[in-house]
């Protein structure tokens, strides 16, 4: 009892022992990426200390990348000299701190991070002295520093002006160059006058999920605000219907965030954009749903030529939106611009040149405001500006009539000239000839500013504009110019320049040179000078000439046509006339360059060069045909001022087409010997070089006895046809191919004699025309002599002595019949027989299978062979042999195998002829389930035992022929050798056990291993003496016979003595005594035996008037057999 106390005793204390928690020092997991210039926070706690409400001391240092093996002090909660003199200054300041959070943590921070701070941080708590250590006591946290990459910027004016009902739109550019994975959230905010904190408009947060402000967030489910992500770095606000209560100031806001390693969101970063200041003007009360209030307003009233005008007009009236009006701005009574309700810009008739040129703009901007855009604005543009609306009703014919107009108050803009030196200069009198270039020069001096230029020239009584150059270098051409060779350029600072190409006696006249001084993007001041062009006319030519005027067809043709004259717009017809024929235009090549074609494009190309002597057109034939062939001319006719003047015909040139000479060259055998009855084949080649487009049509001639007939012919797209003499019954054996060459083959099938002569064949060669039509050359034909003879016969098989083939059950069997000679040719044929003779019918022939000499193959119908034949495989891998398989042996296929071949061959009626017959074999095969192998152990041994004893007769199989073996067991006795054996017991091998005594009680059998069997006999008698051993019989399974015995084999003898009690056994007395001397056994067994006997007679004497027990073997008790399942 007091050991189990004890025992109880100290489990307790190892328990108490091992549940004391160690202590656990734990900081932020890092790296932690923190932004240059922004705060720095790491929180530090400890667990596992004895006392958790006792304040613990921390101290805080810092490894740097540069000398990771040195430790720099920051900072401690018990030792404010702690730190090294790097940080030192910056504790002192507040700018670093280490707080207790709670007595087991703190929290260090840095207010504002230095690129020099990156490093390892490592948290301490410093032990009590009077605590052994017992865990963790430090963690670090990696920190980098990286650099400031946010950007934010609004770019919109810092102040902005709208009316009640406006809509408004902000452009904010957010974007970060970090290396390291981040996000960015966007923020509008509207800083409202008199408030502290700004309201949140709408934000898009690091996730891209859109948050409205609580104040908009109604108008934003409303569809009045949204906020839209264009591009990487843009965010635009959208405020449909701005609200009075909108006005402020906005600005918009970008925060970086970052994922640390515990998977925390951290804003390394926060900027606000410049704010914009926002005036929301309350709309005027409308006195009813009729009228309209019209306000005109203006950025600057007072100008500068040069500079921009800039008209707002804003009109109200209730249910403005569903309204349409028509707004119209005046200076003075005149009009200079309206927007019509279906938003057409009409510009007055004063202000069209300079609307074209962008110098006036007019636009609706909100629901209530239209604006106008004057630049640049002239001395003559200043006086009073009203702006006019009327509204508009529109009926139900889509017109729309006109209600009464509201006009505005006026407003008075006044623009006053600057001063300028410009002056410009140009030759004034400039002569030039038809067709040539027109160069002008226009000298600029006392210049300023940026200059543009426009080129003008006088018809009838007012200036056209030609081209015009703009300050940025932007040409643009106008009027009847577009489409011309005319260009502008400055080559230098006081220079401009215009050159037109190909001038005619039209473009004389009064060229002139504009020239405008530009100030910040103001036209200030314009200076202009004129000279006089006259373009002298001069007289043309059109020549025709060809290099070759004679080619073969599929050859190019160059036809050139010189043109000399002037260099005008020039207009070119292309003629072909065919003989006396009409002529046919080929194609027009138009003043402007277009070409419309009236002959086949395909067959023309058209080229034209420019020279100094004139222009060349050069008109190229692809791959001439006959239908190019022809008289060919080009007119000239020159397009000057929107017409054509005469055309100038050139000189006719003929053009001749001729068709290539044939080098078709064909070869085939002069002579050509075959059997009767086989195939012939002659070989009909083409071994000279083809054309491209070379085809071939081909016909075969047979001439015998003075007549000549087509047989077969092939058109050169192979259709093939048979000659009107050629009979049907020919015709089935007569054919045609190509193969590749190209090569004409002719096939006879089982040739006659009536099909000797001379074959001819004749090859036309056929060509395309580059426009596909086909044309042929003359014929070739080669001539080849068949004869016919009588094939020999000499059939003979491969023979070898009677073969002997052993194969296992379930195994393939391959039987050869191979022809060693024969005739070969296409007209003989072979029927192939197997002839089978089973082992159990030796004198009956059977034949298995039949391959005539048709290709049919027939089994003949045996009832007894039908599982043999569904196994048979004939095979005739090559002309001369024929292979019969047999699948899946059985012992039933044993037996002989005979090839039987006969020859057949078509006599000229047509009718098979057997010519030949053989036969070889025979094969004698030989199927085994498997190879006897059985074993039994064969030990011959001797035991004496007693009544009351036991004895077990073992049967040990050793070797088995198959691994599918099954086994029957039977045990015999002998009374001595030469006895009859009898059976006392059955093991059958479908494990039916069968006791063969009277008392089977006295027997057991047993099964300890699987080739291992025994029977035991129990209490044997005296009579039991004798001779014991097993018979052994094999069992394998049969595909065609099923089970079956295939081996027996006996064991050795045991010979048992059984003696009584008391006697003594004299077999191992004997043998124990061996070692005394040969002579003693003898002696000494001699003397027991006879002992033995003496007592016997006497036992037997005295149970004379005794019926004696019945002997367990006596031979008058016949066994009762039980017959066992073969399963």
């Amino acid at each position: 009892m007091r050991c189990r106390r004890a025992s109880l005793l100290v489990c307790l204390t190892l328990l108490l022992h091992s549940g004391e928690a160690k202590v656990l020092t734990e900081s932020q997991p890092g790296p932690l990426y923190r932004v240059l210039g922004t705060p720095l926070s790491i929180s530090c706690n400890v667990s596992g200390l004895a006392d958790d409400n006792t304040r613990k001391e921390f101290e805080f240092r810092v490894t740097k990348p540069k000398n990771p093996s040195f430790q720099i002090n920051i900072i401690s909660t018990s030792d404010e000299s702690f730190a090294y003199a790097v940080y030192s200054q910056r504790v002192a300041r507040k700018e670093i701190t280490l707080k207790h959070v709670s007595p087991n943590s703190v929290l260090f921070e840095i207010q504002s991070l230095q690129k020099g701070d990156e490093g390892d941080f490592e948290c301490a708590v410093i032990n009590p002295v009077q605590l052994a250590y017992d865990g963790t006591y430090n963690a670090k946290t990696i920190v980098k520093v990286i650099d400031d990459s946010l950007s934010v910027s609004l770019p919109v004016s810092t102040s902005l002006s709208h009316n009640e009902g406006d809509a408004l739109t902000l452009t904010c550019q957010a974007s970060s160059n970090t290396i390291q994975h981040t996000h960015l959230s966007l923020a509008w905010h509207l800083q409202k006058d008199g408030e502290q904190d700004a309201l949140p408009i709408i934000s898009l947060d690091r996730d891209f999920t859109l948050i409205p402000g609580p104040t908009f967030e109604g108008r934003y489910h409303e569809g009045l605000i949204r906020l839209d992500k264009m591009g990487e770095a843009t965010y635009r606000l959208h405020m449909a219907k701005l609200e009075p209560s909108d006005q402020g100031t906005i600005y918009c806001r970008a925060q970086e965030w970052i994922q640390d390693p515990d998977r925390s969101w951290y804003t390394i970063r926060q900027k606000d954009a410049e704010s914009t200041t926002l005036h929301v003007k309350a709309r005027e009360v409308v006195p009813d749903t009729s009228s309209l209030v019209v306000r005109i307003s203006i950025q600057q009233a007072t100008l500068q030529e040069g500079q921009e005008l800039s008209l707002s007009c804003n009109v109200d009236a209730l249910n403005l939106e569903k309204r349409f009006l028509s707004v119209a701005w005046l200076r003075g009574s005149a009009e200079v611009a309206r927007i019509e309700p279906t938003g057409i810009l009409s510009v007055g008739p004063e202000y069209s040149g300079r609307e074209k040129r962008g110098e006036l703009r007019a636009a609706r901007i909100g629901d209530t405001e239209y604006r106008l855009r004057l630049k640049p604005v002239r001395t003559e543009d200043q006086g009073e500006y009203f702006c006019r609306a009327r509204p508009q009703d529109r009926g139900q014919d889509g017109v729309f009539t006109a209600g009464e107009a509201q006009t505005s108050s006026p407003q008075l803009v006044s623009i006053s000239a600057s001063e300028s030196g410009l002056s410009v200069e140009m030759q004034h009198n400039v002569s030039v000839d038809e067709g040539d270039k027109l160069n002008l020069t226009c000298k600029v001096d006392g210049v300023e500013g940026q200059l543009s230029v426009t080129w003008e020239r006088k018809s009838t009584s007012t200036f056209e504009n030609i081209i015009s150059l703009s300050p940025e270098g932007v040409t643009e051409i106008e009027g009847e110019s577009a489409g011309r060779g005319v260009r502008a350029a400055r080559p230098a600072t006081d220079t401009f320049t215009l050159e037109l190409d190909e001038v005619t006696p039209e473009d004389s006249g009064i060229y002139q040179c504009s020239v405008s001084e530009w100030k910040t993007n103001s036209k200030i001041h314009s200076q202009s000078t004129t000279s006089t062009v006259t373009v002298r006319p001069t007289e043309s030519s059109v020549k025709l000439i060809s290099r070759k005027s004679r080619v073969t067809v599929g050859e190019n043709v160059e036809l050139m046509c010189r043109v000399q004259g002037p260099r005008v717009p020039t207009t070119l017809i292309w003629s072909l006339q065919h003989d006396d024929s009409t002529i046919q235009n080929i194609l027009t090549l138009n003043w402007n360059g277009d070409i419309s074609w009236s002959g086949d494009q395909h067959v023309y190309q058209l080229r034209v060069e420019n020279k100094p002597k004139g222009v060349t057109h050069s008109l190229l034939i692809n791959g001439a045909s006959p239908r190019e062939a022809g008289k060919y001319q080009c007119h000239a006719s020159a397009f000057i001022q929107n017409v054509h003047k005469k055309p100038l015909p050139s000189n006719p040139v003929g053009v001749m087409v001729e068709y290539p000479e044939s080098k078709l060259s064909l070869t085939s055998p002069p002579t050509l010997t075959g059997n009767i009855n086989s195939d012939i084949e002659i070989n009909c080649s083409v071994i000279s070089e083809p054309f491209a487009s070379s085809q071939y049509a081909v016909t075969w001639r047979h001439q015998q006895l003075g007549e000549n007939k087509i047989i077969v012919s092939s058109d050169r797209e192979a259709l093939i046809t048979f000659g009107t003499q050629v009979e049907l019954s020919d015709r089935q054996r007569i054919s045609m191919r190509r193969s590749k060459g190209p090569s004409f083959e002719l096939t006879i099938r089982q040739a006659r004699t009536s099909d000797t002569g001379s074959y001819i064949c004749e090859v036309t060669e056929w060509l395309q025309e580059p426009r596909g039509n086909w044309y042929q050359l003359p014929p070739k034909s080669r001539i080849t002599e068949l004869n016919l003879t009588e094939p020999a016969n000499d059939l003979r098989l491969e023979v070898v002595g009677q073969q002997q083939l052993i194969a296992g059950e379930g195994e393939e069997v391959e039987l050869k019949c191979n022809i060693l000679s024969g005739a070969f040719s296409p007209s003989v044929f072979y029927k192939v027989a197997w002839i089978y003779t089973g082992q159990s019918s030796p004198k009956t022939k059977v034949s298995l299978v039949e391959l005539d000499h048709m290709g049919l193959l027939r089994y003949p119908e045996s009832e007894a062979l039908r599982d043999l034949q569904g196994r048979l495989r004939l095979a005739r891998p090559t002309q001369s042999s024929f292979h019969l398989r047999i699948q899946t042996a059985h012992e039933g296929d044993s037996g002989t195998f005979h090839c039987q071949v006969e020859q057949y061959q078509l006599d000229r009626e047509g009718h098979w002829q057997q010519k030949a017959s053989e036969s070889a074999g025979p094969v004698s095969l030989t199927v085994n389930v498997a190879e006897k192998n059985l074993s039994v152990v064969k030990d011959e041994r001797e035991l004496n035992v007693s009544r009351s004893g036991d004895f077990a007769i073992p049967c040990h199989v050793t070797d088995q022929s198959s691994g599918e073996s099954e086994f029957q067991v039977t045990w015999f006795w002998q009374k001595e050798t030469g006895i009859q054996k009898q059976p006392i017991f059955v093991a059958y091998r479908n494990a039916t056990l069968q006791d063969m005594l009277v008392e089977g009680h006295q027997l057991r059998f047993g099964h300890p291993a699987l080739n291992q069997f025994s029977l035991t006999v129990s209490k044997p008698a005296p009579e039991n003496s004798g001779l014991y051993f097993c018979e052994v019989e094999e069992w394998l399974p049969s595909l065609s016979r099923g089970w079956r015995k295939v081996a027996v084999e006996t064991s050795g003898h045991l010979t048992v003595n059984v003696f009584t009690e008391g006697e003594v056994a004299f077999v191992p007395q004997c043998k124990s005594a061996t070692w005394i001397g040969i002579l003693v056994v003898l002696v000494v067994c001699s003397l027991l035996v006879i002992s033995l006997l003496v007592l016997k007679i006497r036992r037997t004497t005295a149970s004379g008037g005794k019926k004696s027990g019945e002997s367990l073997w006596v031979e008058d008790h016949p066994l009762n057999t039980k017959l066992s399942a073969e399963g």
